[in-house]
Formats: C-alpha cells, structure tokens, sequence
C-alpha cells in the first residue's frame, strides 16, 4: 500500500528532529531546470504567480537564484515542509522505524521535485502547478510532470500491493496521468466531512488535520491491508459505509 500526500507552502530551513537516513531526489535534475526557468521571472511576476505578498515574492526570488549554492539549507523532505498535513504526523516521535516505512510507503507530490520519497534532501522553494514555462513551449507545471513521472509512480505503488491511498490535494492530480493509475492500480481516496446545512461537507482545515492524521496512523501501525482503515477515527471522524462507495471512503464527524 501506497501513500500519496500533497507537499506544502511553507517550508522549515531546519529541524531538531534526527532522520536515520537521506536520500536524493530521483527527478533532482528536473527540478534543477524547472529552478532555472523560474530565475527569469521578477519579483512582481512571481507575486502575480503566486498570488503572494511582493515580500514573499521577493523570498522565493532569492531562493530560486540561490538554488545552486552549496550553502542554500537542505532537510529531508518529511522534514521541510511544515503545512498542517505534515504538522498532523507529529513527526517528534517518530522512531527510525517509522522513518523508514514512511520512505518505502509514503510519496510527497511536488511542483518542483515531481515525486519526492520523505527523506528525499530538499531545498526551500514555492511554486505552483498552473506557471506556464516559455522555454517548455508554454506547457504547465502539472503538465511536465505527467509524462516524466506516471510509470515511476504506477511501478511504484504496484510494488507495494498496487492500492495507493490518496490523501493528495485535487491541484496535485494532474501531475500525473491520473486516468492511468486510475486503471492500473485500485485508488482509496479518504474523504473527511461534517454535515452543514443538512449535507455532508468538506472544510478544508479538517480536511488537511485528518489526512495527516491518517497518513500517521498507517505508518505508525504498518498498515498493510487497506480495510483495517475503515477503523481509523479522529476526533469524532468515523467511516460511514452508507456513505461511502466502493473507492471513495467518507469518515463523517459524529455530532
């Protein structure tokens, strides 16, 4: 079984937390050249882009251009980002173990990185799946991606049992071809709802808790078989089978 978690905005340049290990990315080079293309945009596009503040603008411009450096800080990525789909796994108690399960059962889908494994060195970075690239011939983010990263990601989670869980942000998707895995591997996808108004509903910060939550949950249990999840709970988060269909699993807050 496969995790796939969507990366995070904000970004940690250290960590008190120890890894038993690192790796490198497998798409290094390609994030290198996508690094490189963003050099050429100025602080006031970057904001546009972004939908930024120009001061965060400004801070995403220096870590492009400083990309290269030996001296740019690196973490592993379990690490770097600090969204609160990561601040969920509560990593502070995380034993070398769980360190290394989470390397051979969780995948982190970047914009900059492709597909990166957890203790996977990174750097700090912002960008989003939409820039169009010129020197690509105009293409997408998500849309360089797809073609690079698909078979990688299918071999990958059929090696695992060929189920991958998908706790992924929808923007992450289109990176990959998404109808392919759908074919080629069987997709979970959580979903964790409330009732408003008389209708179960999303709000996206339980969202994010619960998908961290989950994510630890598995990795902490060395979960292997998909149905144990069904017994996962989270602050008042249970499965609701009337709810849920065959691959769309809806853990609903009881009241």
């Amino acid at each position: 079984m496969l995790i796939l978690i969507a990366s995070a905005k904000t970004m940690a340049v250290n960590s008190k937390i120890k890894v038993p290990e690192t790796s490198q990315p497998r798409f290094g080079a390609e994030a290198t050249h996508l690094a490189l293309h963003m050099t050429q945009y100025p602080v006031e596009e970057l904001s546009r882009l972004f939908k930024v503040s120009p001061k965060l603008a400004a801070e995403n411009y220096t870590r492009f251009r400083d990309f290269y450096s030996e001296d740019h800080p690196s973490l592993p990525a379990i690490l770097a980002y600090t969204g609160v789909v990561f601040r969920n796994l509560q990593l502070v108690d995380f034993t070398e173990t769980d360190f290394l399960y989470a390397q051979d059962h969780i995948r982190i889908g970047s914009g900059l990185y492709g597909t990166l494994r957890p203790l996977d060195q990174i750097r700090p970075y912002r960008i989003e799946y939409d820039v169009r690239i010129p020197e690509l011939g105009g293409m997408r983010i998500d849309e360089y991606w797809r073609n690079i990263q698909t078979d990688l990601f299918i071999r990958e989670v059929k090696a695992a049992g060929g189920v991958l869980i998908n706790l992924a942000a929808s923007d992450v998707l289109p990176s990959f071809d998404w109808k392919r895995v759908r074919q080629e591997v069987r997709v979970i996808t959580p979903e964790f709802k409330i009732w408003r108004d008389g209708k179960p509903k999303a709000i996206v910060i339980y969202l994010k808790m619960a998908r961290g939550r989950m994510a630890r949950y598995i990795i902490k249990n060395q979960i292997e078989n998909p149905e144990v999840l069904k017994a996962f709970s989270w602050e008042g988060f249970c499965f609701d089978e009337s709810l849920s269909t065959e691959n769309q699993w809806i853990y609903m807050q009881e009241g």
